[in-house]
């Protein structure tokens, strides 16, 4: 069925819809008639409220589990409420405090990363997650060293003296000297340039024919760029704290639920990839229970920001990840402002 569009209901109808929504974020609970007839100001007999709710229930919008007489808000009808009637409330000045001053703590960037995905985590009772902004580290050297036919070893050397392996594989009749050519091409090339720089110059070199490499050598410049370059954007930069904020009360009645969430965080590279299709949003976006495929079976929502240093360039994304029945209206903006703030330390 349609869900139809929030201005096409009812005010009653809203209303009810709203207070049931409100309700069941706040407890975890089915919402039902008689607590909206008590306690609400709706001035209507349980009787009227349960034909309202019926009517929501019709349209998609609430569910009735079948342990209780209440309703709960689908997945439809959290989308719905978050888009067309959630008033967001901006974070409170202790919250604020508390997260400018985890960030303003003395010590590298990776410090001020793992800090933001802690403090999100602690203030809101979910798993805090922030996505590391790419490195580009400027390059000294690359040797290429056989191993065994048909393999070799690339060892690449930053400015900074870091040193990273990756293993190659190559034609297995290379002629004696090729590895050392194509290396010392390569290292030439790197002078302190980025590996993006560095793949760019080279294969414009190659093409235009400006290299002085044989076949042989071309072909083994070719094999050690790719498994570098699919190295870095491949690689998931991902700091995830709090996870067990998730276990919570409500959460071990559904043990499956929650062993399937936990299972889904530890494949950083899915999330990492969730993540990355909020890094064009020009605000917040909330992925809510199957509206993501990642976590579509454990049910669970993802709200994500992302962050951008001085130039307005985004260079990652600030998040968290819980249950579908997060305080939309207290994380959005919280979230929003741990990306300015992280913003403004990146620079």
């Amino acid at each position: 069925m349609t869900v139809p569009p929030i201005n096409e209901l009812t005010d009653r109808a809203r209303e009810i819809f709203r207070l049931v929504v409100e309700g069941y974020l706040a407890s975890g609970q089915p919402v039902g008639s008689k607590k909206l007839a008590g306690g609400s100001g709706l001035n209507l007999s349980p009787a009227s409220i349960r034909s309202v709710l019926h009517e929501l229930e019709q349209f998609g919008l609430l569910a009735a589990p079948h342990t209780s007489a209440g309703r709960m808000p689908t997945e439809a009808g959290l989308r719905l409420f978050v888009d067309g009637m959630m008033q967001v409330a901006e974070p409170t000045q202790e919250e604020r405090a508390a997260i400018e001053r985890r960030l303003s703590e003395p010590g590298p960037i990776e410090a001020a990363l793992e800090a933001t995905s802690a403090i999100l985590s602690d203030l809101s009772a979910c798993a805090g997650v922030v996505m590391v902004p790419r490195r580009e580290p400027r390059l000294n050297q690359l040797s290429l060293v056989a191993l065994s036919p048909g393999r070799a070893l690339a060892v690449l050397v930053g400015e900074d003296g870091a040193i990273e392996n990756r293993l190659v594989d190559i034609p297995a009749d290379v002629r004696p000297g090729a590895l050392d050519e194509a290396a010392n091409y390569i290292s030439a090339q790197l002078n302190g340039r980025t590996l993006a720089e560095a793949v760019q110059l080279m294969r414009s070199e190659i093409v235009s024919g400006k290299s002085a490499l044989d076949a042989a050598s071309r072909d083994l410049v070719e094999r050690g760029l790719a498994v570098w370059s699919e190295d870095a954007m491949e690689r998931p930069v991902l700091i995830v704290r709090g996870q067990a904020n998730l276990l919570d009360e409500s959460a071990l009645s559904d043990i499956e639920r929650v062993r399937s969430l936990l299972e889904d965080l530890e494949n950083k590279q899915s999330v990492a990839e969730l993540l990355e299709s909020a890094r064009e949003a020009e605000a917040t976006r909330i992925f809510i229970g199957s509206e993501n495929r990642l976590f579509a079976l454990s049910g669970s929502s993802v709200i994500a920001s992302p962050y951008r240093d001085r130039d307005g360039r985004v260079v990652g994304v600030v998040g968290v990840i819980g249950p579908t029945r997060l305080n939309y209206a207290r994380v959005v903006p919280m979230v929003d402002f741990t990306a300015q703030s992280l913003g403004k330390l990146i620079g």
